[in-house]
């Protein structure tokens, strides 16, 4: 994926979310099903998750801009290794 489209493509899903936060359990809307609300709390369980998750009442939450960011760190072109 070149960075161009890395950065474009991920910024429009940041234009299309109409919040500033986004809860686990709605992380496969924000992706069109890439990441699922499990695998995001398997993630979020060994460390590897967005920065700056919080809870409101008993739901985890992120910040859209710290989610974005990190799905951009791990975007990467098909066939490249790592």
């Amino acid at each position: 994926m070149t960075t161009v489209c890395k950065m474009n493509c991920l910024d429009e899903l940041t234009a299309k979310w109409p919040s500033t936060i986004v809860a686990r359990e709605e992380v496969g809307k924000l992706t069109g099903g890439l990441i699922a609300p499990g695998t995001q709390a398997n993630i979020d369980c060994e460390g590897e998750g967005p920065a700056g998750a919080f809870k409101i009442g008993r739901k985890v939450v992120y910040p859209l801009k710290a989610y974005i960011a990190w799905l951009k760190k791990r975007a990467k072109a098909v066939g490249t290794e790592g």
